[in-house]
């Protein structure tokens, strides 16, 4: 009987042995939900706050383009690299550095040397009455054009990048001699763009122009979308500002610029051009606000807080709505804008993903960047993709560009400049308002807010 029971146990052992070699292909499952568990173990909010803009710093610091130290255009892990530098992208890049020195991600020095390298490459650019084109050729500064009759000056492009010089500037004006000059070389960089030139004569701004084709782009700035940046730092150059009336008269139409209707309740303020219902792709609601600060910013068409808040909140309750019923699509899974998307033929497209334009691809800076806005969805998202999906959406400079959970889940396993920046310096301002503050405190921005009528 002794012997029956030893070996009883014996086979009882041998059993729990041979399940726990196969842990390998076992899942978690809920015992009360049935649903599966994390895929990374739950962290939190401040923990995965840190993590999201650690990662994707890399983006602008690990995989910069190395002459330049400028921000790639895209980078494709696995599938080469080419030496096109975006200007927007790398105006994002540049206040995301001052993140990474206040949060320790690298050292002050470091920063330094790159920041002053940058201002260096930008010197010898090419430049057309002072913008610079929308992307450059990192190895040699010269334009490589956007399209045949954009290879010139691109002036909402450069406001981006304006925005991230003034942030630069006022982080280090104040230094050590090293930063005070390398605060100066940002300020004579952004002094340099002729604004009024944009005008060509009239009451508004264009877009581009061309040593070639002139203005025959033809792409007033007219709102609303996200270039109201553009008129801000029109206004506020000390040597080649823009007259009010540009603002008003283009940019505002008027003041044909605001809008009278709502969607689920909610204002949508403005006319948000080709989306008068649901608002824009949400990037419209982050370019522009990484330095401008919204939270106390009016005019006499909005007031800005209550705009973004509201567009955020339009797209968000669209996605929970889910008209398409989209997999995946609710509370903790939302955010449609511009960015990489899956084509019919299986191939990866770029779209501005929208209401109207839904083609069930989420694009994680939507939600991310929303975050001052929308912290607790935001937050919700943020857990939902980092902690359940992470083998699908996190790459080597954190969230891909674009996810999907429709049939067999899908990636854009690829990053975008102008997707990356956006995260990182809207986090940073939800957790403490230092880019809002820095650019915000420059005496110039107040100047150029005071001549466009705006409180602030």
């Amino acid at each position: 009987m002794k012997n029956l029971r030893i070996s009883i146990l014996f086979l009882f052992s041998l059993i729990f042995l041979i399940s726990c070699s196969e842990e390998d292909n076992y899942t978690y499952e809920d015992p009360y939900t049935g649903e599966e568990g994390p895929e990374v173990d739950p962290v939190s909010d401040e923990e995965l706050l840190d993590i999201v803009q650690t990662e994707t710093f890399k983006y602008f610091w690990d995989f910069a383009e190395p002459n330049s130290q400028m921000a790639r255009e895209r980078y494709h892990p696995n599938e080469g690299t080419d030496p096109t530098v975006t200007t927007g992208g790398s105006g994002f890049g540049l206040m995301a550095m001052i993140v990474g020195v206040e949060r320790g991600i690298v050292s002050r020095a470091e920063a330094l040397e790159r920041l002053d390298n940058i201002a260096d490459f930008l010197a010898n650019t090419d430049r057309f009455h002072g913008a610079w084109s929308h992307w450059i050729n990192g190895e040699t500064g010269n334009t490589q054009p956007f399209s045949q009759m954009d290879d010139g000056g691109d002036l909402v492009e450069t406001s981006f990048l304006a925005q991230g010089m003034i942030v630069v500037r006022e982080y280090l004006k104040n230094g050590t001699p090293e930063e005070q000059a390398i605060a100066q070389k940002y300020d004579e960089l952004w002094k340099g763009i002729d604004w009024e030139w944009y005008t060509n004569g009239e009451d508004v701004l264009y877009w581009h122009w061309s040593p070639n084709y002139q203005f025959q782009m033809n792409m007033p700035l007219e709102g609303y979308n996200e270039c109201l940046i553009t008129y801000v730092m029109a206004a506020s150059s000390p040597d080649h500002a823009i007259d009010a009336e540009a603002y008003h008269q283009g940019w505002a139409r008027n003041g044909n610029i605001t809008a009278g209707n709502s969607t689920y309740g909610l204002p949508l303020v403005l006319r948000h051009n080709g989306h008068l219902q649901y608002g824009g792709p949400l990037f419209w609601a982050h370019y522009s606000y990484l330095g401008l600060d919204p939270r106390n910013l009016s005019d006499q068409y909005a007031n800005y807080w209550q705009l973004n808040q509201n567009h955020t909140l339009i797209n968000y309750n669209y996605c929970v709505d889910n008209p398409s019923n989209f997999a995946g699509y609710g509370e903790d899974f939302w955010g449609l804008t511009a960015s990489y998307t899956r084509n019919d033929d299986g191939t990866i497209g770029y779209t501005a993903h929208s209401p109207t334009n839904d083609r069930g691809i989420i694009s994680p800076t939507a939600a991310v960047s929303s975050i001052p806005y929308t912290p607790e969805e935001s937050l919700a998202f943020m857990h939902n993709l980092y902690e359940n999906h992470h083998s699908l959406s996190w790459g080597p400079a954190g969230f891909y560009d674009a996810v999907s959970l429709i049939g067999n889940d899908w990636a854009a396993e690829r990053y975008l400049a102008i997707d990356q920046g956006p995260m990182i310096v809207m986090i940073e301002n939800y957790r403490t308002g230092l880019i809002w503050d820095l650019f915000m405190q420059a005496p110039e921005i107040q100047n150029g807010l005071d001549n466009l009528g705006f409180t602030y």
